[in-house]
């Protein structure tokens, strides 16, 4: 945007800002929403690499076309369990979603989250 544009904007304002400034997000939620997107592009990816429709992807899954759909689009109702299990029976992997590096591996010596 046109920094005069924006300054004039703010000057009468309006807030400029991104999703995760109108959300509220905490810093952990924003960071599973990220995880989130990128599981649900490496899913669309895997797919359309083999070249699957929607509804053909939807039978090597065992599942619908429309739940295929809702992996694709990240959508709230869909773990990251099944969207991790959809991109591994598509031919993906970790490294579509995390790069090259790994995921970090868990400490041996973790401290409990503190509760209440």
């Amino acid at each position: 945007m046109d920094p005069k544009k924006q300054a004039a904007l703010e000057a009468a304002g309006y807030v400029f800002g991104d999703a995760e400034d109108f959300l509220e997000l905490t810093e952990e939620e924003s960071r599973l929403v990220d995880i989130r997107l990128a599981v649900s592009r490496a899913v669309r990816n895997a797919r359309l690499a083999r070249n699957p429709t929607q509804a053909q992807a939807a039978k090597i899954l065992n599942t619908s076309q429309p739940k295929v759909s809702k992996i694709e689009s990240a959508a709230a109702e869909v773990s990251l369990d099944l969207m991790f299990r959809s991109l591994f029976a598509l031919g993906g992997n970790a490294a579509d979603v995390f790069g090259s590096a790994p995921p970090p591996k868990r400490s041996p010596k973790r401290k409990p989250l503190a509760t209440g």
